[in-house]
């Protein structure tokens, strides 16, 4: 079976009378977009070329027929564009901030918890006014009813035991003995 087409020269043609004037139509369709208006134009000859039978119509000329197919094809085009999402280059995913890992924090915040929870009680509330309320130390003497000194003294026995607590935060391993070490936190209390 054999689909009947327009004849070569018959094509041309058309497209010397009436291609110029097509591609201008479609330029002002596409916005200026001259690759666009091309691929339009070139596809509304196509059409032509596959429906001879509008050679045979009762009007003077083709253009009408022409630009009527080119305005559906533009239209069919655009939507056809809008209708999927808009498509993103790599240099706009380059450029986007990156959304912060919220598991990792999570994960320090208990460990946090747990090393905060492992400490005596004195030395957890000092903890808790100097690094968490963001008081200073007066602050938190006058606070906890205690001298300034003894607030300063519980804050580094606290972080010390903290650093040892927290497997993996620690930047400094602690040269010290245990016994050494429990021996200064009993006497900082």
């Amino acid at each position: 079976m054999t689909t009947a087409t327009t004849d070569e020269r018959t094509l041309a043609e058309l497209q010397r009378e009436h291609g110029p004037a097509l591609l201008h139509f479609l330029l002002g369709l596409t916005f200026g977009d001259r690759q666009r208006a091309e691929d339009l134009s070139q596809e509304t000859l196509l059409r032509a070329w596959q429906h001879p039978e509008a050679f045979d119509a009762p009007y003077d000329s083709m253009r009408p027929w022409l630009f009527t197919v080119a305005r559906r094809l533009a239209i069919d085009a655009r939507r056809s564009r809008l209708a999927r999402p808009a498509e993103v280059s790599d240099v706009v995913l380059e450029s986007a901030p990156a959304r912060e890992d919220t598991a990792d924090s999570a994960v320090r915040a208990l460990d946090v918890r747990e090393a905060v929870r492992t400490l005596s009680p004195e030395h957890r509330a000092v903890l808790v006014q100097i690094y968490f309320r963001g008081l200073s130390v007066g602050e938190t003497a006058r606070i906890l009813g205690i001298p300034a000194g003894t607030v300063k003294s519980r804050s580094y026995y606290a972080l010390r035991l903290l650093s040892r607590n927290l497997p993996g935060y620690s930047s400094r391993s602690s040269s010290s003995s245990s016994a050494s070490r429990d021996t200064a936190s009993a006497t900082s209390t």
